[in-house]
């Protein structure tokens, strides 16, 4: 065994009372994390080349409770759309402690691909695809997940962004109807899905469409969240000078978007605080770039998890994990009161237009994933991307499953060529596609954590299958306390 492994798989024997030198926020801690090895492959027989079947969890983590499986969503595959490759979601399925909380025995049952008419969905960008970055046609880059009432696919993708339903084999059903200002257009209307700015004037920021996804307890709603703000919105125009991401509201049984509402970042200045040097600080223009949302997990009502995250830690564009991390943090908002702004543009402005009130975010972190794994003494991934409420345990709480996604163990050249990620923890190399570590290196893994949910479960039900009607009161009562000085316990 490697000493880069041996020092992740140390994560996996950490048991709660262990962690006593992390600070939880809420009563929530972390429990374990497990590690997924770069060359697991899954049960696909499609697509072709060198990384064929490799996993790239978790854009993406949806769990099931009423069958107790789990879906885990790779994005465009390797290589950041430059190589080809079958879209496909797994389904897998977990151990879970039903008294600590920790998971184990991670295994794939099923992998299922996307299609349409009989043709693969694909992670090329549209340019590679189709000929021309104003055709989307089988592109796509699946980012978010849910499960509808009648088990059907729901998936949302960073290309469009797009906002899609699939059968339970992974056919193509239809499409939602995504609002116009997130569309990426040039000056002249030109919709063009591969470039950035400048040649892109107006919607979504490139590789910054719905990143996360979910839907309501009653399966009337979907929720999908813009990663970053929209390339024309902020100060002087600039989307990475914002704080303000959007969050989207479709109905299910039309597929029309019915509301758009503000999440805010929390503030460039406050992560900088919490980074050791001022050399390490992120630019104002790394505001709406760097950091961003990956994942949105509904309780009931209008109250949510989301997950926020800066770019730096263990990953492919630093695979020693050199740069200090700002941000990995879970907090938990409410919708209610929050304004629709389908119609209201929010460029020129970093804050937000007077009268225009942001969904409703507490200050004080669900769980800071940075610190809890940083206490450890173990690395911090750098694309915690995957986020869902996994089973109840004994005492009441839930089971909190995070993961990350490792882009393949793939990076590529500003001029598109393409490696392997090789490291230790330590040390790195870059090999050819499909070509052997150097002795003692391997791929990059992925990761999932289980944290524990503090929540005091007293005279509260036990949700229904696929609700979180008991989460949401329990929830409710304790993140407004402590906005006041208060926690309930």
């Amino acid at each position: 065994m490697n000493k880069f492994r041996a020092r992740l798989l140390s994560v996996s024997g950490l048991m709660l009372g262990l962690l006593a030198t992390a600070t939880p926020t809420y009563g929530n801690s972390l429990v374990n994390g497990i590690v997924i090895p770069g060359n697991t492959t899954d049960l696909s027989s499609g697509g072709s080349g060198a990384n064929l079947n490799r996993v790239g969890f978790f854009s993406d983590i949806y769990y099931d409770r009423t069958n107790n499986v789990y879906y885990g969503l790779g994005d465009r595959g390797p290589g950041g759309g430059l190589i080809s490759y079958d879209t496909r979601v797994q389904k897998f399925t977990l151990d879970v402690d039903k008294d600590t909380g920790a998971i184990s025995n991670f295994q794939i049952v099923q992998s299922i691909l996307f299609t349409r008419n009989g043709e693969n969905f694909n992670g090329l960008n549209p340019l590679l695809l189709n000929g021309n970055t104003n055709t989307l046609g089988n592109s796509f880059d699946p980012e978010g997940f849910a499960l509808a009432p009648n088990g059907n696919f729901y998936v949302s993708d960073e290309y469009g962004p797009s906002l899609y339903e699939f059968s339970p084999a992974g056919e193509f059903i239809r499409a939602f109807t995504t609002p116009d200002n997130l569309i990426p257009r040039q000056p002249d209307g030109t919709i063009n899905y591969v470039d950035g700015r400048p040649t892109i004037t107006t919607g979504r920021q490139d590789n910054r469409g719905f990143e996360g996804l979910t839907i309501s307890p009653d399966g009337s709603k979907l929720y999908a969240t813009l990663q970053d703000p929209l390339v024309n919105e902020g100060d002087q125009g600039e989307g990475r000078r914002s704080r303000n991401v959007r969050i989207v509201e479709f109905d299910t049984a039309t597929g029309a978007s019915t509301g758009q509402f503000i999440y805010q970042l929390e503030s460039i200045d406050d992560i900088n605080d919490r980074l050791p040097g001022t050399d390490d600080d992120f630019s104002v223009t790394a505001q709406g770039r760097s950091i961003g949302l990956s994942a949105i997990t509904a309780l009931g009502g209008n109250n949510f998890l989301v997950l926020e995250r800066d770019n730096r830690g263990l990953g492919v564009d630093n695979p020693t994990a050199s740069v200090p991390v700002g941000s990995k943090r879970v907090y938990m908002i409410s919708l209610a009161g929050a304004t629709d702004v389908s119609g209201i543009s929010l460029g020129g402005i970093n804050d937000l237009p007077t009268g225009v009130i942001p969904v409703k975010k507490d200050p004080t972190p669900f769980i800071d994933i940075a610190a809890e794994i940083g206490a450890t003494g173990s690395q911090i991934a750098e694309k915690f991307e995957g986020l869902t409420v996994g089973p109840r345990l004994n005492d009441g709480t839930y089971a909190i499953i995070t993961g990350t996604d490792n882009d393949f163990s793939v990076t590529q050249t500003g001029a598109g060529e393409q490696f392997d990620v090789c490291t230790d923890g330590t040390t790195s190399a870059q090999v050819g596609l499909g070509q052997p570590c150097p002795a003692g290196l391997s791929l990059l893994p992925g990761f999932l954590y289980s944290f524990k949910g503090g929540w005091n479960i007293e005279s509260q039900s036990t949700p229904e299958p696929n609700t979180m009607a008991g989460l949401l009161l329990i929830g409710l009562g304790s993140i407004w306390a402590s906005s006041k000085g208060g926690r309930r316990q």
